[in-house]
């Protein structure tokens, strides 16, 4: 006999009312789900947010425009594309929080820029070279810091004294007018910045072959491998009168060492890759951090963005060439060869491969006679009177048109440099200084310009030169200038090397 109190009120059967049930609490789960997950995103937007405004918030601002004046090197590059060059400053100030107790209180007033590094990335974003300016340096800096002050008027000072004198734009200034480098940024860190930088990463090891005791960077250190934390660490880069020789060239090779730590650690822990040490190492860093107004945050990400590819190989650090200055043994003159590192910096050349060499010799026909030439002549080899030899040597061939002038500096070799529409010009004026390197200059209009480097040949005849009277007799002759050869470490390079 069929039961009909045995069927579900709506007609259907048990199992569908299950599997209705069943449907209803798995859309109840993702429901919930998504409402979790929307939750989550909002708090990590806001996180996010909440942090890069505190982080922004903890850089000091400063606009040193008015002490860059208007005379300044052409920018080749910036945030986004092309080469980018940003100064980077340790501020030896003893006042704050975390930068009191350093030293003996026998040193001058007011900050110092006791570490100065020129930070150059790569156009292509493949390498980077950081460059020491020894503190010592005696450089030709403008009189009070004076903007508008042309650089022939300029006075020799001791580096680190720009620093005390006209703040970061005093330095940013005096690098400028001493390399026609373009620098695009600041940052000025101070004692207590690089501590706490120091702590957030977890430590840097550091290795020093012989022991270290020295008072007034409160550091005592045994020889061998260390990990330092931030006091430590800091006593470690700043030691420098009971280290080594004493000089700031040996601090610098410390503190190269020092990055080259630090880039591999921070490569090992995948610090971009980590948020919580990331918030960390970002907070320590802005706290004691002053830039120029562009250089916040969003910019900083996006350079790191830029070169987060980059290997340790490829980062590397160099030093200024220096010598001896006569005037007092306790500082240095950049050397000859420091003009070879500024060049490689502007023509974005990685200092760690060769120099280009020069073209073949061109067996083309020339095209362009020389008296359609305006020619140049810059005198950069440290032979006085070289230029106007050579130019004696193009006006008896048909070169109405030569000037002369001295260059800054010592360079070597021959540079041709022209504009596009000059290249047949070039040529003309190439064939008379044989292995002469030939480059683009969109700036020259139809000037031609030739800079007379130590090593420079002599001016020999070109096939298409007008009359016949004979070249004069050289007197003069550059031989090439044996400088100290530039060494690049890497960071990849094992610390106690």
């Amino acid at each position: 006999m069929h039961n009909d109190d045995s069927l579900p009120p709506d007609g259907g059967s048990r199992s569908q009312q299950r599997t209705a049930r069943a449907m209803d609490r798995q859309q109840a789960r993702r429901r919930r789900a998504v409402l979790t997950f929307g939750t989550i995103a909002a708090v990590l937007v806001v996180g996010l947010v909440a942090a890069y405004l505190r982080f922004n918030g903890n850089i000091d601002r400063l606009d040193v425009t008015k002490a860059l004046g208007k005379n300044r090197p052409s920018a080749a590059g910036n945030i986004s594309s092309g080469p980018l060059n940003i100064l980077l400053i340790g501020s030896d100030i003893r006042t704050g929080e975390g930068n009191e107790g350093y030293g003996t209180g026998d040193w001058e007033p007011g900050q110092h820029s006791d570490t100065n590094l020129l930070l150059h990335i790569s156009a292509d974003r493949k390498n980077v070279t950081m460059v020491s300016i020894p503190r010592d340096s005696m450089v030709p800096a403008p009189v009070e810091c004076n903007a508008d002050a042309p650089v022939d008027q300029w006075q020799v000072r001791q580096w680190n004294k720009n620093f005390n004198t006209g703040g970061p734009g005093c330095v940013m200034r005096t690098l400028e007018g001493n390399t026609d480098i373009f620098v695009n940024h600041f940052a000025v860190v101070d004692f207590g910045g690089f501590k706490n930088m120091v702590d957030a990463l977890g430590g840097v090891e550091v290795c020093t072959p012989t022991p270290i005791n020295d008072p007034k960077a409160k550091l005592t250190l045994a020889a061998g491998r260390h990990t330092l934390q931030g006091e430590q660490a800091l006593g470690y880069v700043r030691a420098r009168y009971t280290v080594g020789d004493g000089s700031d060239l040996g601090r610098i090779k410390r503190q190269q060492a020092f990055m080259s730590s630090v880039a591999q650690k921070a490569t090992e822990s995948s610090l971009l890759l980590r948020p919580d040490k990331l918030l960390r190492f970002l907070d320590a860093a802005t706290q004691s951090l002053t830039t120029d107004p562009d250089f916040g945050i969003g910019a900083m990400k996006d350079v790191a963005q830029s070169i987060k590819n980059i290997g340790v190989d490829n980062i590397q650090f160099v030093t200024v060439p220096t010598e001896p200055y006569p005037q007092d043994p306790n500082r240095v003159q950049w050397a000859p060869a420091a003009d070879e590192l500024w060049t490689a910096i502007r023509e974005d050349r990685d200092i760690s491969k060769p120099k280009p060499t020069p073209s073949p010799s061109d067996t083309r026909p020339l095209t362009v006679s020389p008296d359609e030439i305006t020619v140049e002549v810059v005198n950069s080899s440290g032979v006085v009177g070289l230029s106007k030899q050579a130019a004696e040597g193009l006006r008896v061939q048909g070169f109405n048109e030569v000037t002369t002038s001295n260059g800054h500096g010592v360079v070597s070799g021959v540079t041709i440099e022209y504009a596009p529409e000059q290249a047949e010009a070039a040529r003309t004026v190439a064939a008379a200084f044989p292995g002469a390197v030939l480059t683009e200059d969109d700036g020259l209009g139809k000037r031609v310009r030739v800079t007379l480097g130590s090593g420079a040949p002599n001016v020999v005849e070109v096939p298409n030169r007008l009359g016949e009277k004979p070249l004069p007799t050289p007197t003069l002759t550059s031989t090439p200038t044996l400088s100290p050869t530039i060494q690049a470490r890497k960071a990849s390079q094992d610390i106690c090397s």
